[in-house]
């Protein structure tokens, strides 16, 4: 993804729809989540403006982002080396995550330093904003009817299908794009008995079992066709890993899914739901199920060339145990 050429005087989607000012009240609240999540499941080691997140045991791997609360001076771009450094020593990927508005001096000590920065849309249904056209019974749970008589559903830990729906964002991220792709119902049965025999299944059910994460996903034609999750903390909840098989894009699955989403978060007592897209594109979907532009998240990796997209889920893997970064939803599919 390129950035905002500085020089250029025309407006970019970007321009037209972001705020010139996010709300500071919510940008803490999305900051601290932030912070919060990998916590339950990585050390975090201290580098002064900066935090790095390992994880404990298995999972994906974490990533860098600023220390909440610092009151020192900003990250140099010698702090990123030095965090770079034992990121290598660890062998974990060189990554950082954060919010442009939130530490917007950031950006040039990371590009300094000599990681490439990705931009996505940061988009969030505030306390203040009302719901999306909500496709269950009201109270977050049950089957619903979804575009085409497709039914919608939040999945329990012992769900039959919860493999299957884990699924399906991981073959949605490995054919990116809004197209209608190739991979179908037999690329899904075999993705899902590999998650079943490693470990993925399980561990997603123990997180929804402890309420750390919900799983929704679309059904039809005998399959899932669509799935994406949500992870609470407290009362700030982040949507992410939003994708669609690629075969049945094209159908209003994904704005279904996130729906149904922002209702259970709702009814389980999430005040704010945010999400941030893959790129311009996929915002408007977000847009179109009531979400608004907030702010824009930052993924910093090294050794991707300037304009290339991000990965899947460089902080969460579509549908496993991993927590959710910046980069979570700015790699939902939403396709």
């Amino acid at each position: 993804m390129t950035s905002h050429d500085p020089a250029s005087t025309a407006p970019t989607a970007a321009d037209a729809t972001a705020p010139a000012q996010p709300d500071p009240a919510l940008l803490e609240a999305i900051e601290g989540y932030y912070d919060a999540v990998p916590r339950g499941s990585a050390r975090v080691e201290d580098f002064g403006p900066l935090s790095l997140f390992v994880a404990e045991g298995t999972g994906w791997p974490y990533y860098a982002r600023p220390a909440l609360g610092h009151g020192g001076p900003a990250a140099t771009a010698a702090d990123v080396r030095r965090v770079r450094a034992r990121q290598r020593e660890l062998g974990l990927p060189e990554a950082f995550e954060w919010v442009a508005e939130h530490d917007p001096l950031l950006r040039a000590a990371v590009e300094e330093a000599g990681l490439t920065v990705h931009e996505h849309p940061l988009l969030v249904l505030g306390p203040q904003d009302g719901p999306p056209d909500e496709p269950l019974d009201g109270h977050g749970h049950g089957d619903a009817a979804g575009p085409d008589g497709v039914s919608v559903r939040v999945l329990a830990a012992d769900d039959p299908a919860l493999a299957e729906a884990l699924a399906v964002p991981h073959l949605a991220f490995g054919e990116p794009g809004t197209g209608v792709g190739s991979a179908g119902p037999t690329e899904l049965a075999v993705r899902a008995e590999a998650l079943r025999a490693d470990g993925s299944a399980e561990r997603l059910a123990a997180r929804i079992t402890a309420g750390r994460t919900a799983l929704a996903a679309a059904f039809g034609e005998g399959t899932a066709l669509c799935a994406g999750q949500h992870n609470p903390v407290g009362e700030v909840t982040e949507v992410a890993g939003v994708g669609t098989l690629p075969s049945a894009r094209r159908r209003g699955l994904a704005q279904a899914v996130t729906a149904a989403l922002v209702a259970h978060a709702r009814a389980g007592g999430a005040r704010t739901v945010f999400l941030s897209a893959a790129d311009e594109d996929v915002a408007r979907i977000y847009r179109r199920a009531g979400f608004r532009s907030f702010a824009t998240a930052l993924i910093a990796e090294a050794g991707a060339e300037p304009g290339a997209e991000a990965g899947a889920e460089p902080g969460t893997e579509p549908g496993t145990e991993a927590e959710s970064g910046p980069d979570a939803a700015a790699t939902t599919g939403a396709h």
